[in-house]
């Protein structure tokens, strides 16, 4: 489990594809693996792997299929720039919100502002996925934990309003139009909504059901 509170960046130095298996290095920032462990659990842009290797301050990560299928992790080279996270421990602070690592699938950045003092990224995510992202709630982003802004149901976007020390720890200040981004929606937010929905079909199929069997 991760807290969506980025640690800072990593580069991507070398990377081997196979069939449905990708293994790639991350050049750490300084001091990163310290306490780290072969078999501990890393965020990489919002994606949760496991290190299957470390030499000082690079760490090796293999990718099987499904990853690299439905999140970014399929598009890194070499030099590509990551957000990176460790594990939270019991007894950290959760400064943003419990997040998992398993990403939801990929958005797409619309546009990029940059009105004075501000950074304001546009996304666009699957109309399906809008019914769980709310105004003012939250999602991970790449790995970072973000408030919604904006959320347009009808346009199948939202908005995120970045501050300086996250555009300095994260691959945000590089994001473009056009560009894929790992989308992580709020789990227990989707529970609510899925739970909600069912009850209210249940309740226009067959009231006389749903009363008769009140924790369906």
């Amino acid at each position: 489990m991760f807290t969506g509170i980025v640690n800072g960046l990593g580069t991507v130095v070398t990377g081997h594809a196979k069939p449905g298996l990708a293994t790639f290095v991350v050049e750490m920032p300084s001091g990163f693996t310290d306490g780290l462990s072969t078999g501990a659990s890393v965020a990489i842009d919002g994606v949760c792997l496991t290190a299957v290797g470390i030499e000082r301050d690079r760490v090796t990560f293999d990718a099987m299929g499904e990853t690299l299928r439905l999140t970014t992790i399929g598009q890194i080279v070499e030099g590509s720039r990551v957000n990176v996270e460790r594990s939270f421990r019991a007894g950290d602070e959760i400064g943003g919100h419990v997040v998992s690592g398993h990403v939801t699938g990929m958005g797409e950045i619309v546009s990029v502002e940059t009105p004075e003092n501000n950074h304001v990224i546009t996304i666009r995510v699957p109309s399906e996925w809008m019914k769980y992202i709310l105004s003012k709630g939250f999602v991970g982003v790449d790995g970072c934990s973000l408030t919604v802004v904006d959320a347009n149901r009808d346009a199948s976007t939202f908005r995120v309003w970045l501050i300086p020390e996250t555009l300095r720890l994260t691959t945000f200040g590089f994001k473009k139009a056009g560009d894929h981004v790992n989308i992580e929606i709020d789990s227990r937010t989707q529970a609510i909504v899925d739970t909600v929905t069912e009850v209210l079909r249940l309740q226009a199929n067959d009231p006389a059901k749903l009363l008769n069997n009140p924790t369906t």
